[in-house]
């Protein structure tokens, strides 16, 4: 057997069932609150894990209750079954409440399809309001995503980001001068969130959500909030006083590639990116972005799956409300 074929049935063997790194876990009423949804949000009795769902009248979400000044954000994430054509299911950072024209943001968003075809992930970085110069990215996923829960986790620090899925690390983005204020440098709540996306999150938007199929239930669990929480009225001397939270982030085992690592990231990369900002002519012309390395079988993937066909304007996802916390008591399961 090749020796890149062994790899790669490593890499799916690490994400077969979910493997989490070495972080305490939050209950949810210690970090996070109701956001929209009335009833639609129903928390466990053991405080551990909660339901978000979707139906014709709501979606729903909640929000961490501090803010954090870099961090590394994880949950692990069931999705709906069966038909969810439409449906969106987001964990993602963002201060968009706060900076309405100038926000920072981090995304996993989940895009549902009709029955028989796969979930799609997309990862979006957002710095300084930077939408018009947005940093998407498109994978396929190498399991079902709606039989078992997998963690998906995001590490924010001063010098670069890391998306992980499981613990194989799918992208990377190293801050650099040339990036400037496109890089999130602004405090940022934690959200999750489930809603429709019809305009464009299936086929770009030529598949609707169909709501006979409703409710659309996703379930979050082992949450994690690990960083730096600040005040966003007195921001001051954040820098200083976060030093030492940034400095443990970058030494925890979540922030180290290794060259194994950085081996299986570009495995899942060549085999699963379906589409990347870095190739998007249609929207960029031969601009370059500075954090962006052309990689050959990354490009080819691109032109494979035709992404690079459609106007910007389908490319791009739909903004969403950034809501304040739901007064709303939240319902616990059994």
């Amino acid at each position: 057997m090749a020796t890149s074929t062994i790899f790669f049935l490593l890499l799916l063997t690490r994400m077969a069932a979910v493997a989490a790194f070495d972080v305490p876990t939050t209950p949810f009423s210690e970090g996070f609150s109701h956001l929209f949804g009335n009833d639609n949000l129903i928390r466990s009795k053991d405080d551990r894990s909660v339901r978000l769902s979707l139906n014709r009248y709501s979606g729903s979400g909640f929000i961490s209750s501090e803010l954090y000044e870099h961090g590394f954000f994880s949950a692990s994430i069931k999705l709906p079954r069966d038909y969810t054509a439409g449906v969106v299911v987001a964990f993602y950072t963002s201060n968009g409440d706060i900076f309405p024209n100038t926000h920072d943001e981090l995304d996993f968003e989940f895009l549902g399809n009709v029955r028989g075809k796969d979930w799609r992930i997309q990862t979006n970085v957002y710095g300084n309001g930077s939408t018009a110069r947005g940093r998407e990215e498109r994978y396929l996923v190498p399991f079902d995503p709606t039989e078992a829960a997998h963690r998906y986790s995001i590490l924010w620090t001063p010098d670069y980001i890391i998306f992980y899925i499981d613990d194989v690390a799918i992208r990377e983005v190293v801050r650099s001068d040339a990036m400037g204020g496109d890089f999130p440098s602004k405090p940022m709540s934690v959200y999750a969130t489930i809603w429709d996306g019809s305009s464009w999150a299936t086929s770009y938007g030529k598949i609707k959500i169909n709501y006979k199929y409703a409710p659309y239930v996703s379930e979050f669990s082992d949450l994690v909030l690990r960083g730096c929480r600040v005040d966003p009225i007195q921001q001051v001397d954040t820098a200083e006083r976060c030093a030492e939270t940034v400095e443990e982030l970058m030494s925890a085992d979540f922030a180290l590639l290794t060259p194994m690592k950085r081996a299986a990231m570009r495995r899942f990369r060549e085999r699963y990116m379906i589409y990347s900002f870095c190739y998007d002519q249609h929207r960029y012309g031969n601009f370059t972005f500075p954090d962006c390395d052309y990689v050959s079988p990354e490009h080819t993937r691109f032109g494979e799956w035709g992404d690079n066909r459609f106007p910007p304007k389908e490319v791009r996802r739909s903004r969403r409300r950034v809501r304040k916390p739901s007064p709303i008591n939240v319902q616990s399961s059994e």
